[in-house]
């Protein structure tokens, strides 16, 4: 046990022993490794200090040999400049002298001209003087010369405008019939191919104009059926239908009268019903109108159909529909006016075709164009402004609105299709037969049109031809020339247009001629 602890005490002082020793042994081996430290480093510091003089000394000597060479360049820059301001200042000293040279010379001249104005002054008063000697001659020779002459001054200056003007008149005139003579062989040519092709593939029936209808009787005795007792049954029948009948002493026929044609067609037949019926009173008759009304609108719109059918207008509205049917009733100066606006539609789209536009457009616009006529006694104001409301109202397009306005010219053209149905309706109206018209309004207008001619200078005699289609008019060869006969049958047009109205179109042609009258003895 005493070994034991004895070996535990050895094993102890060893052990301490030991670590003495280690951290003796430890320490020298740090004081020694930190020496070396030390020493290391007080040599690099030193090897640093003279590593920087060494390179102060090069930075030192190098910065010297810039300073020196800045200084050089420096030294050559001025010495450049010093050159440069001597050479400047050379040049003007020259200038300056030039300058007091010139200034010199310039004096010198401003003696000169100082000397001549007074020169001037004196010449400047001796032509003033010449001047008015002169405009004094001027005067007496134009005095000697209007003397000889006859005429002022003035006169002469007006003699020389009047002349001026006269032959300007006379080369504008000789320029325009050269024109026009070169246009009218082109322009006739298509437009007689274009008319005659046109007429050529459509032709319509015409019915003569009345206000009147004349319903046929089985006998006299219908007569009396038809005015009933104490006139009741006519009053009745006149109450209905709105037409005046008349019973003259016309055998075996009744007149119906009235200015509504669809109203006087209700009455014809539904008089026609009631005398084949044979009972005739108050009641029967309100029930044959009503009957007829409703039929006669069926008829009405069915024809109306078919008009655009045949014209190829498609979407036209119903109420046009129903109005296109009512001119089949309606007339106008003889001519049926749903028959006419046919004619105008196919007219106005044959020419289209011919001349490469909207076919389809120009016969809507030509089958619609007198659709006013249908109302035009029951709303006020013209047809054809009637007719572009009516259209516009149910849904046409602008460009047919414009051109049914635009027929008669109440506004202005607004497109070729306008044109087109102007020409078409012209055509339709104005060929032979289209129209009649009462005797006393032809004798006037044909009276009208030779008063408009002979009221122009020069004019010896006019001529209303072909219906008032033409007139003819034979001028004075002594006062009217060649040329002068040109625009002479410009303004007789242009004061036709503004005075007259008429159908179509009227042709003005002047005719001059000289004739040489010699008697063999």
């Amino acid at each position: 046990m005493d070994a034991i602890l004895l070996y535990i005490l050895l094993a102890a002082a060893g052990l301490v022993l030991g670590v003495f020793l280690g951290l003796v042994l430890g320490k020298r081996m740090i004081e020694s490794r930190q020496g070396n430290l030390e020493r290391e480093g007080k040599k690099l510091i030193e090897d640093a200090l003279r590593e920087a003089e060494r390179i102060k000394k090069e930075a030192s000597l190098q910065s010297k040999d810039q300073a020196l060479e800045v200084r050089h360049e420096a030294e050559k820059e001025v010495r450049a400049r010093k050159a440069d301001l001597i050479e400047e200042e050379k040049r003007l000293s020259n200038k300056l002298d030039q300058i007091e040279r010139k200034i010199d010379i310039l004096d010198k001249r401003e003696m000169e001209l100082l000397n001549k104005e007074k020169g001037f002054v004196k010449g400047e008063q001796e032509l003033a003087e010449r001047k008015k000697a002169l405009e004094r001659i001027i005067e007496d020779q134009r005095f000697k010369l209007e003397q000889l002459s006859g005429i002022s001054r003035d006169e002469a200056k007006k003699m020389l405008m009047e002349s001026i003007e006269s032959e300007a008149r006379m080369e504008a005139a000789k320029t325009l019939i050269r024109i026009e003579n070169e246009m009218k062989i082109q322009a006739d040519r298509k437009a007689k191919n274009i008319l005659a092709l046109a007429i050529s593939r459509y032709a319509g029936d015409y019915v003569a104009e009345k206000t009147v209808s004349v319903v046929p009787l089985p006998n006299d005795e219908m007569k009396g059926r038809i005015i009933g007792r104490e006139g009741r049954n006519i009053r009745a029948i006149e109450a209905a239908t709105g037409i005046d009948i008349i019973i003259d002493d016309t055998p075996e026929a009744v007149i119906l009268s009235g200015f509504n044609p669809v109203r006087r067609e209700v009455a014809r037949q539904s008089l026609e019903r009631l005398i084949a019926d044979g009972r005739i009173h108050p009641a029967r008759i309100e029930e044959v109108v009503d009957k007829v009304t409703k039929e006669l609108e069926v008829s009405m719109r069915e024809v109306g159909e078919q008009a655009t059918f045949d014209v190829g207008a498609h979407g036209v509205h119903l109420e046009l529909i129903k109005l296109l049917g009512r001119l089949k009733y309606r007339t106008s100066y003889g001519q049926n006016v749903l028959q006419h606006s046919l004619e105008v539609a196919f007219l106005a789209g044959t020419m289209a075709a011919e001349l490469g536009l909207n076919v389809k457009q120009a016969k809507r616009a030509g089958l619609l164009h007198d659709i006013g006529k249908a109302v035009d006694h029951e709303v006020e104001g013209s047809h054809a402004s009637i007719g572009a409301d009516l259209a516009k109202k149910y849904g046409e397009s602008p460009r047919i609105v414009n051109a049914i306005a635009a027929h008669h010219e109440e506004v202005e053209p607004g497109d070729v299709i306008d044109i087109l149905v102007q020409s078409a309706d012209a055509l339709s109206g104005a060929r032979p037969g289209a129209r009649k018209e009462m005797l006393e309004s032809y004798v006037k207008r044909l009276e009208d049109l030779e008063r408009v001619a002979n009221n122009f200078e020069g004019v010896e005699k006019s001529f209303a031809i072909q219906a008032g289609r033409e007139v003819r008019i034979v001028v004075n060869s002594s006062e009217v020339n060649d040329a002068k006969a040109t625009m002479l049958s410009k303004e007789i047009a242009k004061k036709i247009e503004e005075d007259l109205t008429y159908p179509g179109q009227i042709r003005v042609t002047v005719i001059r001629e000289t004739r040489a009258v010699e008697y063999a003895k």
